[in-house]
């Protein structure tokens, strides 16, 4: 199922619109289950339906940068991005990483533009969508352009974030352990996550409830660095009560 999404998607990318007729002969497969795969992927914000079939994002050329982490557990990034809005204040001075989660609050804070923000970030995509702005005064942190989000990093990403500082910031993590702190891989990524938050005055972690628990790598840094962890509602009990246990302060976007 989830393979044919994928070739479907494929499709709407290099054809720009497919129709349901078309897809249901190709993968042989009834029109029904075309249109059911057609209404997940477009609530998943990856194409749009349309009448006997689907089209292309007017932003598709998003899909050229991003790997599949943008559009996994997208409903959950959504409710995130908008529980994380809430803590922003009109007039902050904000750092966005190249996190997929960071992303949708890039798009939240595009869509909102009821609080004026200067906004840092080294996301190319976060920077195209917040590009342009009158609610936003945009800064980008230069250096070697990389990785599978498409974002900034390296030696000279390190050194031009030394000339920032913010008041918050909202950085995605590849997992978090309780009883370690919030882990990584070793990539450049990594080094860039630990700059940020030595610019920041609170950080603010961003991650959906499949970031809990698990091996690591890398510790970015320990628990006690982070002021908030926002997450969803599908997050486990257990480890609920693991952060209280550990009087870590744990937001849940509901």
């Amino acid at each position: 199922m989830e393979k044919r999404r994928q070739l479907i998607l494929k499709e709407v990318e290099e054809k720009g619109e497919v129709r349901v007729a078309f897809l249901s002969q190709k993968y042989n497969c009834s029109e029904v289950t075309i249109r059911n795969d057609i209404r997940v992927l477009e609530q998943e914000g990856a194409l749009k339906r349309v009448h006997g079939g689907a089209i292309a994002l007017e932003k598709a050329h998003v899909r050229k940068y991003s790997a599949e982490s943008v559009y996994r557990n997208t409903e959950q990034k959504r409710k995130i991005a908008a529980c994380a809005y809430n803590f922003i204040d009109d007039q902050d001075t904000i750092i966005i990483d190249d996190a997929s989660s960071s992303f949708y609050l890039a798009l939240y804070i595009k869509e909102h533009p009821e609080k004026r923000l200067a906004i840092v970030t080294n996301s190319l995509l976060a920077g195209n969508e917040l590009a342009g702005l009158d609610h936003v005064d945009l800064y980008m942190i230069g250096g070697h352009v990389g990785g599978h989000l498409a974002a900034t990093m390296g030696d000279d990403a390190l050194e031009n974030m030394k000339h920032f500082q913010v008041d918050k910031a909202f950085i995605g993590v590849h997992s978090i352990n309780f009883d370690v702190g919030i882990t990584s891989i070793a990539t450049p990524q990594m080094q860039v996550k630990r700059a940020i938050l030595n610019m920041s005055h609170k950080v603010y972690v961003l991650a959906d409830s499949s970031k809990f628990g698990g091996g690591y790598l890398s510790v970015i840094c320990p628990m006690k660095d982070i002021y908030k962890i926002i997450t969803d509602d599908s997050i486990s009990t257990e480890n609920i009560k693991k952060a209280q246990k550990k009087n870590i302060s744990l937001v849940i976007a509901r």
